[in-house]
């Protein structure tokens, strides 16, 4: 990863998907204003891993090339099981066509080539806010 500012350091640092072409893709989405919205399986956190995102907390997206590109805020977070998402949560990840259908798919795949995936498995959504972007 890539040094933090100095104003940075301390804030977790990560970045959108399992590719650094997703990680840019997602990020644009980010900085356009139409992703605002997030999920993972529990399990990717702790022991090594990042920390599990806290409500309230600011940490800082990167691109593709493990460049600070954005600071976010955490403003909810939600357990739901997979097949419990709604199309609202759906839309605000801003992906595709935001509908609930591409979501579902697009996340069946993501989560199948990232270690399994089940309708009822355990996901934790979370929204978030663009506090600052960052010249890169």
């Amino acid at each position: 990863m890539t040094d933090l500012p100095a104003r940075l350091k301390g804030l977790v640092a990560f970045s959108f998907g399992d590719s650094p072409a997703l990680a840019d893709e997602l990020l644009a989405l980010v900085l356009e204003g139409r992703k605002t919205a997030t999920c993972s399986r529990p399990q990717d956190y702790g022991d090594g891993k990042e920390p599990m995102p806290q409500l309230g907390r600011h940490d800082v997206v990167l691109d593709g090339q493990a460049r600070a590109a954005a600071v976010v805020e955490t403003i909810e977070l939600t357990y739901r099981r997979f097949d419990e998402v709604d199309a609202a949560f759906a839309h605000d990840e801003g992906e595709g066509d935001r509908s609930l259908s591409f979501w579902r798919e697009a996340h069946e795949t993501y989560f199948r080539r990232n270690g399994g995936f089940s309708p009822d498995m355990d996901l934790l959504c979370e929204r978030f806010r663009v506090i600052e972007v960052l010249e890169r």
